[in-house]
């Protein structure tokens, strides 16, 4: 039987390479579908709880993780030789920026010389990392034909974006469609067989590249619309005008008008990260991409504009920033999840210190927080009257935001989490 029929009757064993947010939710998806599904990573606590049938990440509930533990679907492991045994591989690693804000493609390489190792006939490896267009072609594919088989023949290989939204309960993995690209026709048919087994809706594409291209695209669009409305509000306060008002506003236009809104900068894994990766391949092209560098630049220097004015507003009650004390309200990148991957609450934080303030933090989501030298720790939601201003960076909703107005002299509302809850507040507000 060959890999195409063992993945249509899903009798095919796979490995999903990377159990971080992308990956345990995928495993666990393919093992609710039936498949024989190992989750390789080398982070040995990782493999641990997921032997152990517990889940380290939010979106998924430990219950699901241990169900598929105990029926023999999921297993964890950071032993490689568990790939030689695969008929399929999807990679999900990691793909951040270095600090130059180059693409740091360092975790994908070392995947693929991983898989190339134990990469055998009839094999199909998928990989779901963010990448520029044309690496799975130009870099994945000659080190994988290395072995001497033919890809289309021999192996089969295809990119399929990941399109995970932590903390979203309604587009899951199995209701979020799924756009593939193939190196071949081949490879395509039989990364659909694949992912059509546990994914409703299969969108194919004509090669790597594009399918490379669509996950850059997505975020892009949000990444430039961000930056603009980022910069309406920087104008709207310039011209003494509402942000919010204005936008709301504008959103009742049923037609050529879609709504974003403006916030103290972005974070996560996607968002900050993906046009980058499209502006770095555009400059090997001798293209520069101006819409992606301008939006790049007002989004990285929302925290900044979050900072001062946190000192105007201070200013405003005859207090200086330095030696204020200042609570942030939510340090993870978005509500209701505990990831703080490249959250602008950590540039807050940062950039009030530097300039003399007392900081601390409250987030549900995150007890304890590490900033250079710095280690802080949840405070808990009392004496908000003894803070000079309380800032909300994210907006979790299990936050009794009409407390903090009734206690706290000045807030700064950086997400419009306050929005209904002014009238007969103590707090004097502002927000962005």
């Amino acid at each position: 039987m060959n890999v195409l029929d063992r993945l249509r009757k899903h009798e095919a064993r796979v490995t999903v390479l990377g159990a971080g947010y992308v990956g345990l939710p995928l495993a666990v998806e393919i093992a609710r579908a039936g498949f024989d599904v190992t989750a390789f990573d080398t982070d040995g606590e990782k493999v641990r709880r997921i032997e152990a049938g517990q889940s380290y990440i939010k979106d998924i509930d430990g219950a699901e993780v241990a169900r598929e533990v105990a029926a023999k679907r999921l297993h964890a492991t950071s032993d490689a030789a568990v790939l030689g045994q695969s008929d399929a591989v999807v990679i999900c690693v990691p793909t951040p920026l270095n600090k130059t804000k180059d693409p740091d493609i360092s975790l994908i390489l070392d995947a693929t010389e991983t898989v190339a190792k134990h990469l055998h006939r009839g094999q199909l490896v998928v990989l779901e990392s963010t990448t520029y267009p044309g690496f799975t072609r130009e870099v994945m594919l000659p080190r994988l034909s290395q072995s001497g088989l033919r890809v289309g023949e021999d192996f089969f290989l295809a990119f399929s974006p990941e399109r995970v939204d932590p903390g979203n309960e309604v587009w899951r993995v199995r209701n979020t469609p799924k756009v593939i690209g193939g190196t071949t026709e081949p490879c395509q048919r039989a990364a659909a067989a694949l992912y059509g087994a546990f994914i409703d809706t299969i969108v194919p594409v004509s090669s790597t590249d594009a399918a490379e291209m669509v996950k850059l695209l997505e975020n892009t669009f949000r990444a430039v619309n961000i930056g603009l409305v980022n910069e309406i509000a920087i104008m709207c306060r310039r011209l003494g005008l509402g942000t919010w008002e204005v936008i709301d506003a504008a959103a009742t236009k049923p037609f050529g008008f879609m709504p974003f809104y403006p916030g103290p900068g972005l974070g996560g894994h996607c968002i900050p990260v993906d046009p980058q990766y499209l502006s770095w391949k555009l400059k090997t092209l001798k293209y520069h991409a101006r819409f992606i560098e301008m939006a790049g630049e007002i989004n990285s220097g929302m925290p900044q504009v979050v900072v001062q004015l946190v000192a105007d507003a201070l200013n405003d009650t005859r207090k200086a920033l330095r030696g204020s004390r200042v609570l942030v309200i939510g340090v993870a990148y978005k509500r209701d999840i505990e990831d703080v991957r490249e959250s602008p609450a950590l540039d807050v934080l940062e950039f009030l210190h530097a300039r003399g303030a007392e900081i601390a933090y409250h987030d549900p989501y995150v007890p304890e927080l590490r900033l250079g030298p710095l280690a802080l720790r949840s405070e808990p939601l009392d004496a908000l009257a003894s803070w000079d201003c309380v800032v909300v960076v994210t907006n979790h909703s299990n936050i009794d935001y009409r407390r903090i107005l009734a206690e706290a002299p000045l807030v700064l509302d950086t997400r419009n989490a306050t929005k209904g809850l002014r009238d007969g507040a103590r707090a004097r507000v502002v927000c962005l």
